[in-house]
């Protein structure tokens, strides 16, 4: 890791591999077989599971919990307290009161796609994806795939509008303030296309 800075404090297993100018911050735990691009930031007290891959250029805020094996695009922001999760029937021991190990269930991890958002404290449940440029409202629990640049909120997280890049939220004309325009991807999922 000659061109990242990893914290004192912080846990970077052998065997992470971290991209040059990233950045981790204080009692962050990076497990052995992750990969974490360039001029990334993880926040501090953040977990970072077996077989997450992160991108370049994504944010992790403060005391996020990404189990693998979370697949984080480029350009993704991660909000403070969020939580990927990896399993849609969690159990601590077998039917017969064994513990469970690894071998005793099938680890899915979450797929975020280029831009995406996931705000504050948002849950993301085990093998969902969130599409490109899309925007998690903070404190959902998502349930289900988004279409790319949705806006998602609530328990569970319903499609309330769409954004743009930008990140503003896009009115009926899918013409942002900031001059981008959209067309419907024509799906039927409400995913959206960049005009040309």
């Amino acid at each position: 890791m000659p061109d990242a800075f990893v914290h004192p404090t912080a846990d970077v297993e052998d065997g992470a591999d971290i991209g040059q100018g990233t950045t981790i911050w204080r009692h962050t735990h990076v497990r052995s077989d992750v990969v974490i691009g360039d001029e990334c930031v993880i926040g501090a007290h953040v977990y970072v599971d077996n077989q997450v891959v992160i991108g370049n250029r994504v944010k992790v805020q403060n005391e996020a919990m990404l189990f693998g094996p979370a697949r984080i695009a480029d350009g993704c922001f991660i909000g403070p307290g969020v939580c990927l999760t990896n399993d849609l029937v969690p159990r601590a021991v077998n039917p017969d009161g064994t513990p469970k190990d690894r071998d005793d269930w099938e680890a899915k991890g979450v797929v975020l796609e280029v831009g995406a958002s996931v705000g504050a404290m948002a849950t993301v449940l085990s093998g969902i994806r969130i599409g490109a440029w899309a925007m998690i409202g903070a404190g959902a629990v998502v349930s289900r795939d988004v279409p790319d640049h949705s806006l998602v909120v609530g328990v569970p997280a319903t499609v309330i509008g769409q954004v743009c890049k930008c990140g503003e939220r896009l009115g009926p004309d899918l013409v942002c303030s900031c001059g981008r325009r959209y067309l419907s991807a024509g799906d039927g999922d409400g995913a959206l296309t960049e005009a040309s």
